[in-house]
């Protein structure tokens, strides 16, 4: 394994144990999203430049471009939650209840 592929995974691995073990907050779990994206985008980017083909230079920024979207939802999944239950604790939001 390379140095470079071992850092992306252990970029990606902290996101994810970010996301399953310090679920408090949605700010905080959107955050680790957003570092877990990052990361495969950087390694899809390199990736591509490795294989020094125009096939694949189009994947990153459809993931750059499906991570920009996903932020902009969450962000405003996070406006909505923090205005009807007025906090972002992730304890407290209920998706029984209307």
């Amino acid at each position: 394994m390379t140095p470079v592929h071992f850092s992306f995974s252990s970029a990606f691995m902290l996101g994810l144990m970010g996301l399953t073990f310090h679920r408090t907050h949605l700010l905080s779990a959107l955050l680790c999203l957003e570092g877990m994206m990052l990361s495969l985008f950087i390694a899809l980017s390199l990736w591509s430049l490795q294989l020094e083909s125009t096939t694949y230079a189009t994947a990153p920024m459809l993931l750059l471009a499906f991570s920009a979207c996903e932020a902009g939802a969450g962000l405003a999944l996070l406006v909505a939650t923090t205005r009807t239950h007025g906090t972002d604790h992730l304890q407290n939001l209920n998706l029984l209840q209307c």
